[in-house]
């Protein structure tokens, strides 16, 4: 049975509707700009030819799969259709989603949920780009594990940018969390040094970083992340445990850029997709495992608190290229 069909059965049973809903109406922008145009495609050719091939191609880009993923595939289908004679255009759209899966799951592990440590605060440093959803997204995973009965403490180690401790005071006082913060323009270091202390001293399960959003002067940013890592490692040993990348769906490639720049710059271990319910070309998610190979470990799905969700690769596939196949 292809991935295609299993994924349709799947998630016709009861209890797996409520686990994919989330997506199917999140990427409704994403489904329309995809499976929806898939399956006009697949309606005005009787069989596929190389034309079919090449609308095929514009479709993945235009979703932003990435031009590298798009031409793999492309090739990949061109192949396989020659050698087992396949020319029904239907059944070279679920080899396409067979393909989405396997290019994904074959770069590696899919972990999506932090593993914390015994004994000691596991650590998170959080990174990413001013304006997409950086502070929101900490709030959100401090939640989740708050509701999993988890002691968090927030650090704003972003002294740099106007705002940046404020916001994250905010959630922090609505959350019922503590913060350590420093002084404007304070050396990020010293303010993560304070927070491990804290983190120590008051027994912390999770201690989550927020770092500054700054690109423009790579070295810069790659020598105040280092200072960081190194305060963290030498209070902790092994930590910081976690790096994640904060990325707004809706900036398309430049998202993919941004995620190639910070990975330049320090070892991140996941990414965190935001805004996805905003975006018309769900394919990024595609794109930045391609070209990096980090997996992403939750997707943000609407504004609520509990929308940002663990990355499941079923649900992501139904809801961007089968829950939409009737879609006109």
């Amino acid at each position: 049975m292809g991935l295609f069909k299993f994924l349709k059965d799947k998630f016709s049973k009861k209890e797996n509707q409520e686990q994919s809903e989330k997506y199917q109406v999140a990427m409704e922008k994403s489904r329309k700009n995809f499976a929806s145009k898939l399956n006009l495609l697949s309606k005005r050719y009787q069989e596929v030819n190389e034309e079919y091939f090449e609308e095929l191609e514009e479709i993945l880009i235009e979703a932003d799969c990435g031009i590298n993923f798009t031409i793999q595939i492309i090739e990949e289908l061109l192949q396989q259709s020659k050698k087992e004679k396949i020319s029904d255009p239907t059944e070279i759209n679920e080899l396409l989603v067979d393909k989405m899966f396997v290019d994904y799951a074959s770069k590696g592990d899919i972990v999506n949920d932090i593993q914390f440590k015994e004994n000691r605060p596991t650590v998170l440093l959080v990174v990413g780009v001013n304006g997409v959803g950086k502070t929101t997204t900490i709030a959100k995973i401090a939640n989740r594990y708050i509701n999993r009965d988890k002691k968090v403490l927030f650090v704003a180690a972003d002294t740099f940018r106007a705002g940046a401790t404020e916001q994250l005071s905010i959630w922090a006082d609505r959350l019922h969390i503590d913060i350590v913060k420093g002084k404007e323009n304070q050396d990020p270091a010293s303010v993560a040094y304070d927070g491990v202390v804290r983190a120590k001293k008051d027994n912390i399960d999770l201690l989550i970083v927020d770092t500054a959003g700054r690109l423009q002067t790579k070295a810069n940013l790659m020598a105040e992340l280092s200072k960081i890592k190194r305060v963290i490692d030498k209070e902790i040993p092994g930590a910081p445990d976690e790096t994640f990348l904060i990325i707004d769906a809706t900036t398309g490639q430049n998202g993919v850029v941004q995620a190639k720049s910070f990975a330049e710059v320090t070892d991140i271990s996941g990414i965190v997709v935001t805004k996805m319910d905003g975006t018309s070309k769900g394919g990024i998610i595609l794109a930045i495992r391609d070209e990096l190979g980090i997996p992403v470990r939750f997707i943000g799905l609407g504004e609520k608190m509990d929308d940002l969700q663990e990355f499941d690769l079923d649900s992501y596939l139904y809801g961007l290229c089968v829950a939409g196949e009737n879609d006109e």
